[in-house]
C-alpha cells in the first residue's frame, strides 16, 4: 500500500474544504485509517463504527486486541450517539478541558461503536482533541474515529509526521502532515462512569487542574504496576509501551551514581545512552547524552520525551539510563510513561 503524505497547514481558514482534508476524510469513509495530529501525539484515526477500520488499525500497529480504543469526536453533541449517560462531573470536565488532552470513559450505549475499538467493554473512552486540523477532520467525515496514538505498538509514540512514516509507511492510506505536535505525551484518561473519577492515565491535564474543578480525585493502583493479565480499560494500562530499542533503565540516586552505571557498561564495551536535561547534559559522559526539555520546566520533558527516545535508536545504543523526575503536575505523566518504556527496570543507589 503506498501511504500518501498531506501536507496541511493548521493556520490556514476554512480547513473542512482543504482538498486534504476531503481527500482524508474519504479514506475514513472507505474504512481506510489516516494518521492525523492532535495537540499530543499523532493518532491512527479509523471509523469507529466500523470493525473493518478497527481491525486494519489494530494491524497496522500490531497492537493486542484486547487493548481499547479512544474515540475521538468534533462536536459534544455526538457523544448522544454513543454514550448511555453523563454525569455531572464529566459535565464540568468537558467544559473546562475539552476541547484539550483529557480522555473521559463513559457508560456506552450498546450496538452503536465497534465492539472491537472497545475490546468489548460495557464502557467507552472519549475525547476532542485541541487541533484544528483533527476536528477539521473528524467535522468532514461526520464520524466517531478510533484513534490511538500512530506509532508500532509499545514504541515511541509520534509527535511528528515523520516518525509516524518511519513506523508505518506502507501500512495506512495517509498521514496528515501540520508538523509537531505540543502537549508531547498522550491525554489524562479519567473514569467518571462510576463513583469518584478516576486516573487511569495521567497526561497532559494534571490531577491537581483536575480536582480544582471536580474535588477529589483518586489513582488507579495500577498506575504503580508492572504488566497485569486483566483485560485494560484504557490504553497505556497493560502492556510496556513506548520503548526505544535499547533496554531502558530509571535510576534513583545521583547524577554521580548514574555516571558510575555508564563507566561501568562502557568498560564492558557497551555503547551507553544518558536521558538527562538541559541543565546536566555536561555533567555526563557517554556514548550519546540527550537533554529531554528542562527539568526546571517539566513541560518541555513531556513535549520532547518520545522524540528523545527515538533518538537514541537512531544512535544505535546498546543501553539507556535516564535520570527520574518529580510526580508532581505533568511529571507524572512524564515518570509514567518512562516506567513503562523501563518495563518498570529501576536502579537505586
Amino acid at each position: 500500500m503506498e501511504t500518501k503524505v498531506w501536507k496541511v497547514d493548521k493556520y490556514v481558514d476554512k480547513l473542512e474544504s482543504n482538498p486534504h482534508i476531503v481527500d482524508a476524510a474519504h479514506f475514513l469513509r472507505d474504512n481506510e485509517v489516516v494518521a492525523l495530529p492532535t495537540e499530543t501525539v499523532y493518532g491512527l484515526g479509523g471509523n469507529a463504527e466500523s470493525d473493518e477500520a478497527v481491525e486494519k488499525i489494530y494491524a497496522a500497529k500490531g497492537r493486542p486486541g484486547d487493548n481499547p480504543l479512544i474515540i475521538h469526536i468534533a462536536d459534544r453533541a455526538q457523544l448522544d450517539q454513543f454514550v448511555a449517560e453523563v454525569p455531572a462531573t464529566a459535565e464540568r470536565l468537558m467544559d473546562s478541558f475539552w476541547p484539550g488532552p483529557l480522555t473521559i470513559i463513559f457508560k456506552k450505549k450498546p450496538g452503536v461503536l465497534s465492539e472491537k475499538a472497545t475490546a468489548g467493554l460495557e464502557s467507552v473512552a472519549v475525547r476532542m482533541p485541541d487541533h484544528p486540523v483533527a476536528l477539521a477532520l473528524f467535522r468532514r467525515c461526520g464520524l466517531p474515529i478510533a484513534a490511538p496514538s500512530a506509532n508500532s505498538s509499545g514504541k515511541p509514540s509520534p509527535t511528528t509526521a515523520a516518525h509516524v512514516i518511519d513506523d508505518l509507511n506502507g501500512k495506512i492510506a495517509g498521514v496528515l502532515d501540520a508538523g509537531p505536535t505540543g502537549v508531547g505525551v498522550e491525554s489524562t484518561v479519567v473514569d467518571c462512569s462510576e463513583g469518584i473519577p478516576v486516573i487511569l492515565r495521567p497526561g497532559g491535564v494534571t490531577k491537581e487542574q483536575l480536582e480544582a474543578v471536580i474535588g477529589e480525585v483518586r489513582i488507579d493502583p495500577a498506575l504503580t504496576k508492572a504488566e497485569g493479565t486483566a483485560r485494560p480499560k484504557a490504553p497505556g494500562m497493560k502492556y510496556r509501551h513506548y520503548a526505544p530499542n535499547a533496554p531502558l533503565y530509571l535510576v534513583s540516586g545521583t547524577r554521580a551514581f548514574l555516571q558510575r552505571l555508564v563507566d561501568e557498561k562502557r568498560r564492558e564495551g557497551l555503547r551507553v545512552g544518558v536521558l538527562t536535561t538541559e541543565e546536566f547534559t555536561a555533567e555526563f559522559s557517554a556514548e550519546e547524552v540527550l537533554a529531554c526539555g528542562r527539568r526546571a520546566e517539566l513541560g518541555t520533558v513531556a513535549a520532547s520525551l518520545y522524540d528523545t527516545l527515538r533518538k537514541f535508536n537512531q544512535a544505535g545504543v546498546d543501553i539507556i539510563f535516564s535520570e527520574m523526575f518529580p510526580t508532581t503536575g505533568v511529571g507524572l505523566a512524564i515518570m509514567n510513561r518512562l516506567q513503562k518504556a523501563a518495563g518498570n527496570k529501576i536502579i537505586k543507589e
